[in-house]
């Protein structure tokens, strides 16, 4: 029978403090010596666990000729002097195309309509909308990871995690408030993994107005489009476009940044 290894829920421990620890404990059937134990150990636990690596393998007893105790030690990472993690921001902002108008300002000429509820840029025929710029808070934050904690498990989970967005708060954004573009990450000899994470953020909303719709609720990353319908404005004697219906789209998976290791 080939060996496996199997979670132990009994003697599980969990530490929360400024160096938060953990201690799992595991069981190995089938092996037929230490080494192959240590394999088994390796290959078959996560290298990370709430956010902490893993830190050691211990065999802890033989219980008979093929079955081991093995606990398996999780720390969060020492900040070594200058390892500190670097940090930078820029609000200059993102680009987006809107076909409503926040309010009409001001209206002019013997054909103005007071019937198009906001819509931007009506030519007779279609809304065209214009280019704004909207708040987007771009941050990138560089990490150095000892090599144990940068496995190809580990840079697996940023590869999926790269495209989401925060499924739990991260950073203090609400969920759904910020999205993780991706890392990338150089190693010289055997020093330290230095790791830049990128990230963007936009605000959630709850009272957005379309014309006469809403409120509106939006998450920061959702995209909201507008459905537009003939009108006529008696007044002017003229047909129009006016907002009838909104749409607000989930385009990110979620995912949990805790995977990231780099706290929350």
């Amino acid at each position: 029978m080939p060996a496996v290894i199997e979670e132990l829920f009994q003697g599980r421990s969990e530490t929360l403090a400024e160096k938060s620890s953990a201690e799992i404990p595991y069981v190995v059937r089938g092996a037929s010596d230490e080494s192959q134990v240590k394999a088994m150990a390796l290959a078959g636990t996560p290298a990370w666990y709430g956010g902490m690596p893993r830190k050691s393998i211990e065999v802890v007893e033989r219980i008979n000729e093929s079955t081991w105790k093995v606990s398996v030690r999780y720390e969060t990472l020492d900040v070594q002097p200058g390892n500190e993690p670097v940090v930078s921001f820029d609000t200059g902002g993102g680009s987006q195309h809107v076909t409503q108008s926040i309010q009409t300002r001001g209206k002019y000429g013997p054909a103005a309509s007071d019937k198009l509820e906001g819509a931007i840029g009506f030519d007779g025929e279609s809304v065209a909308g214009v280019d704004i710029t909207v708040p987007v808070y771009s941050f990138s934050e560089t990490h150095y990871l000892p090599a144990v904690a940068v496995t190809a498990t580990y840079r697996g989970n940023l590869f999926r995690l790269t495209g989401t967005v925060n499924a739990d708060w991260f950073r203090g954004f609400q969920p759904g408030e910020c999205l993780f573009l991706g890392a990338a990450g150089a190693r010289k000899g055997l020093e330290d993994w230095e790791i830049n994470y990128k990230f963007a953020a936009q605000p959630n909303r709850n009272d957005i107005m379309v014309g006469a719709i809403g409120p509106i609720t939006k998450q920061g990353w959702d995209y909201m489009w507008v459905q537009y319908a003939d009108d006529v404005d008696d007044q002017k004697k003229q047909l129009i476009k006016k907002p009838v219906a909104v749409y607000v789209e989930k385009v990110y998976q979620a995912g949990f940044f805790a995977a990231l290791g780099i706290g929350s």
